[in-house]
């Protein structure tokens, strides 16, 4: 059965109407990577986002977020080092934590993994944890966190 949709819903379409009510909001890349990576089921990898499923259906949702996810994980594999720098930063600014408590859990939770999309390959996937291993490594030396010990 066809969704009913507003008449500016009509006009838009699920790619503007996701920018425009979220995603513009984000201001860092990788915020925008780990927000997408949220509406990832983990059992099945469908992204679900029950506001624009309501307006477009469960297909076009799935198929729109995941999309977005990708292009915005190429977007952040484009940046410089120094860019992506930036970006974390900015990032971490916005989870409004103690940055050093947050650099403490990342290093022994790496919650950032799961901001990748499925379908990266290998090699973008490599790529993105090995930037991700020197910025992090960046920030700690930055605000005096110590390593975690990895034998203890």
């Amino acid at each position: 059965m066809a969704k009913a949709r507003p008449k500016g819903v009509l006009e838009r379409g699920i790619s503007s109407d996701l920018w425009r009510h979220t995603l513009s909001q984000i201001p860092s890349c990788l915020g925008r990577l780990a927000y997408l990576a949220s509406l990832r089921a983990p059992n099945t990898g469908r992204y679900e986002h029950h506001g624009l499923s309501l307006l477009f259906g469960d297909s076009e949702t799935d198929k729109t977020l995941r999309k977005t996810h990708n292009d915005s994980f190429e977007d952040w594999l484009n940046y410089s080092l120094e860019q992506q720098k930036a970006d974390l930063a900015l990032y971490l600014c916005s989870l409004h934590d103690d940055k050093r408590e947050i650099l403490k859990s990342w290093a022994a939770l790496t919650p950032y993994r799961y901001f990748v999309p499925a379908s990266a390959r290998e090699s973008e996937r490599n790529l993105y944890l090995a930037d991700l291993d020197v910025l992090l490594q960046m920030l700690r030396n930055e605000h005096g966190v110590a390593s975690p010990d990895r034998d203890a």
